[in-house]
């Protein structure tokens, strides 16, 4: 349903009021080391993200397993397990 633009600046106005009411509660609260941890996860997850578009223009320019898996550090085999469901479809 379409909203007016004011409709949308009285939502944006009690967004802004409810922000600037806002008190963080103790549960709120994420301890340091486990926002760290949570960062790395979300860098890890891009990287794996990376490699596997690189694995699979790897594999389309024809690339055998055996070659991915040595820049992957790991066997052809261990490669294509990993990797051959997501990429050869």
């Amino acid at each position: 349903m379409p909203r007016s633009i004011d409709d949308l600046i009285s939502q944006a106005a009690e967004l802004a009021d409810e922000f600037e009411r806002y008190e963080p509660r103790e549960a709120d609260r994420v301890e340091p080391a486990l926002l760290a941890l949570r960062r790395a996860v979300y860098r890890r997850a891009l990287v794996e993200q990376e490699i596997l578009e690189q694995v699979r223009r790897a594999r389309e320019a024809g690339w055998s397993w055996t070659k991915v898996g040595e820049q992957l550090g790991t066997s052809g085999e261990a490669a294509r397990q990993r990797y051959s469901d997501r990429v050869d479809a």
